[in-house]
């Protein structure tokens, strides 16, 4: 088994790395947040006192962080200088795509090996240890991360190079906003036709308008599998992330001068959302807008 240097254990990062511990790896943990470090020390990671301490000695440094400054940031501050050039640097984060590539570019001159990694599935998965992985980086980058990304995921899809894992999460992520958002109006307009939300569902699951919003992820209380929806839309994916991954789509859209309107009014409804005071609640809570929730 393997030293890791993890770094940043949130909603997500807590349950990764419980799941490599678990896994028989030595983690060595750091997270701005005491109580993060206490649950990781319970699921047997070892808590250190800096990013530069989990750093020092790591086969593997695995981040997971809230935005690309601070990838960039924990990255020059204490990764690089402190990684050996032998360790595999993973970020797991969900970032824009141009600061994946600079970070990369950054790490290479340095000697060390760098690939993105961001993840689908949510806390639940992370818990779990079946997330999906996108990564982004060499061919030989991606040999070296897999075998810590698989102790942590179901898949691990390789991509492309350097910044191909955002580019795959961010175009994911479009689609689920959006999808999410006409499932919710489907819902709403059925309901105000008079058609029972489960026998709706019944239909839609295993007709063309089938999605995972709708067969895995229902946003309607007691319709389908159980979600964030049958828990008053509390856990799950929150609205604030799925905000921050379509403005991140819609930024990148931009740069390449791709035309993404649909993406763009999801933003927008999910900006408006969010704005409301409901960005702690679950993105499928955006079907309180249009009447569809029972």
């Amino acid at each position: 088994m393997a030293r890791i240097g993890f770094i940043g254990l949130g909603n997500m990062g807590g349950g990764m790395a419980a799941n490599l511990a678990k896994k028989g790896h030595d983690v060595h943990a750091f997270d701005l947040s005491q109580d993060a470090l206490d649950r990781a020390k319970k699921e047997g990671c070892l808590p250190v006192g800096s990013a530069r301490e989990a750093a020092e000695d790591a086969e593997a440094v695995i981040t997971m962080l809230p935005a690309g400054s601070h990838v960039e940031q924990v990255y020059t501050d204490s990764v690089f200088g402190t990684a050996s050039t032998a360790a595999i640097l993973i970020d797991c984060s969900t970032i824009d795509v141009a600061t994946a590539r600079r970070v990369a570019d950054a790490a290479a001159a340095k000697g060390l090996t760098a690939v993105d990694a961001p993840v689908s599935g949510g806390i639940a998965a992370a818990n779990a240890g079946s997330l999906t992985f996108m990564v982004g980086g060499s061919g030989e980058a991606f040999e070296r991360a897999e075998p810590f990304l698989a102790d942590m995921g179901k898949a691990v899809i390789h991509a492309g190079a350097n910044g191909a894992g955002q580019a795959a999460k961010i175009c994911n992520n479009m689609i689920l906003g959006a999808t999410m958002i006409a499932t919710c109006e489907a819902f709403a307009l059925a309901k105000k036709l008079g058609l029972d939300s489960q026998a709706f569902y019944d239909i839609a699951s295993v007709s063309s308008g089938q999605s995972w919003s709708m067969t895995s992820y229902c946003p309607v209380p007691g319709v389908g599998p159980e979600s964030p929806s049958d828990h008053d839309y509390a856990g799950g994916f929150a609205t604030a992330l799925m905000l921050k991954d379509l403005r991140l789509a819609i930024e990148a859209a931009a740069s390449v001068d791709a035309d993404t309107p649909i993406g763009a009014k999801a933003r927008d409804l999910y900006e408006a959302f969010a704005a409301a005071g409901n960005g702690a609640l679950d993105f499928s809570a955006i079907i309180k807008t249009s009447g569809g929730a029972a």
